[in-house]
C-alpha cells in the first residue's frame, strides 16, 4: 500500500523543537511538566518534537525513563507533529534505545555519537547502519564531535531506506558542501535531508542556507517561541535585514553569553524555560546549574530580543523576568 502521510521534508519544514527533560524536587523524571513542556512547544508552531536528545539530556537517561519521556512527547504530540528521539552510546545500547523509542510510538531517531570511542569511517557505517536495521523509524545521522563523515560514507549511509538525513553539529561547511555534493552526485534524485545542529543555530543558519542547508534545531525556541518563530519565518522569506537584526540583537548575545560556562547549550537553555516559567527543575550531574548573573543575563537578552518583535508578535503576559530591559529596543 501506498502511504498518504506528506513526505519527510515537508513534515519537517518548520522551528525544530528539542524539548529539555522534566525533573521534579526530588530530581525523578516528571512526566506531567514535561508534556506541559511539549504541549507549550507545539501550540507555539514547532514543526516537529526531538525528544530525549542533547538538549534533552539524553546521557543523563536511564533507559526505562528515556522510554517514559519518548512516550510522553508522543502523547502529548497525538499525531500533530513528528516525534524523533535520541539514540546512542555503543552499538548494543543505541539499538536498544531505539528500538525503546519505536515501542514508545516515536517517528524516528536522532542517531547522536558513539560512546568514547574514535571510530575509523568502516566501523561508523557499520554502527549506523545495524541502529538503522534494528527499527523501522526514520534515522537521521548527528555528525558531531567523534563521528565525522566523509562524503563517501554520507552517500553510503544515504543509500540505506531508513537513513534519511544528516545533522551537522560540527560546522565545518567545506566539508557540508562536499557531503551534499556527494550525496547528489551518487543518489541523484533522493531525498536526503540536511540540519544546521550548531548549538544555537540560528546563528550560522545565514551561512548553511548558502549551501542548501535550511533545516535546523532551535534550543531558543524552548523559552522564546515567538522569537524562534519570527527568525525562522524571516530566513524562510529572504528577510535578511530583520534575521540580521535578531542576530545582532538577541542570538550573538545569547551564544556570547552560552560560552562563559561549560555545559551552557543545556544549562542555559534550561534556566531560560524556568525563566517564562516551566517547571522542569535542574540539570543533572555531571552538568551544573549556570551562575545566577548569567541567569540575569539571559533575561535582559531575552527581553531585548522580544523587544525586536513588532508589537503584534509579542506575546502577552511575558514573565517580569522577561519584562525588565525591553524599554531599550534591543540595543546589545
Amino acid at each position: 500500500m501506498t502511504s498518504t502521510s506528506p513526505p519527510l521534508s515537508t513534515r519537517l519544514d518548520g522551528v525544530l523543537f528539542f524539548p529539555v527533560t522534566a525533573y521534579g524536587p526530588d530530581g525523578a523524571v516528571d512526566t506531567d511538566a514535561f508534556r506541559a513542556h511539549v504541549r507549550d512547544g507545539i501550540d507555539a508552531g514547532a514543526a516537529a518534537v526531538f525528544a530525549c536528545c542533547g538538549t534533552g539530556e539524553f546521557h543523563a537517561l536511564t533507559p526505562e525513563e528515556f522510554r517514559d519521556c519518548v512516550a510522553a512527547a508522543v502523547a502529548e504530540a497525538a499525531g500533530r507533529v513528528p516525534v524523533f528521539a535520541g539514540a546512542g552510546y555503543g552499538t548494543a545500547l543505541a539499538v536498544r534505545y531505539a528500538r525503546a523509542a519505536e515501542e514508545a510510538g516515536a517517528d524516528g531517531l536522532l542517531a547522536m555519537p558513539p560512546y568514547l570511542v574514535v571510530a575509523d569511517q568502516r566501523g561508523l557505517l557499520a554502527h549506523y547502519t545495524a541502529l538503522a536495521d534494528a527499527t523501522g523509524l526514520d534515522v537521521i545521522v548527528y555528525q558531531r564531535d567523534n563521528a565525522v563523515f566523509t562524503p563517501q560514507t554520507v552517500a553510503e549511509l544515504a543509500a540505506h531506506p531508513r537513513i534519511v538525513g544528516l545533522k551537522d553539529g560540527l560546522g565545518d561547511l567545506d566539508l557540508v558542501q562536499r557531503i551534499v555534493s556527494a550525496v547528489r552526485t551518487e543518489r541523484p534524485g533522493e531525498d536526503f535531508l540536511y540540519f544546521n545542529g550548531l548549538p544555537t543555530a540560528e546563528l550560522t543558519a545565514l551561512a548553511y542556507r548558502g549551501v542548501g542547508v535550511t533545516l535546523y534545531s532551535s534550543a531558543a525556541f524552548c523559552f522564546a517561541p515567538e522569537i524562534a518563530t519570527a527568525f525562522h519565518r524571516a530566513l524562510a522569506a529572504g528577510d535578511d535585514a530583520t534575521a540580521g537584526r535578531l542576530i545582532d540583537g538577541f542570538y550573538r548575545p545569547l551564544v556570547e553569553l552560552r560560552a562563559r560556562g561549560r555545559g551552557y547549550a543545556v544549562s542555559l537553555v534550561k534556566a531560560g524555560v524556568r525563566l517564562r516559567g516551566g517547571k522542569v527543575g535542574e540539570v543533572r550531574p555531571p552538568l551544573s546549574e549556570p551562575a545566577a548573573a548569567h541567569v540575569e543575563e539571559l533575561a535582559r537578552i531575552v527581553a531585548r530580543g522580544y523587544a525586536l518583535l513588532p508589537e503584534a508578535e509579542r506575546p502577552k503576559g511575558l514573565p517580569d523576568a522577561f519584562g525588565a530591559g525591553a524599554e531599550d529596543g534591543g540595543a546589545a
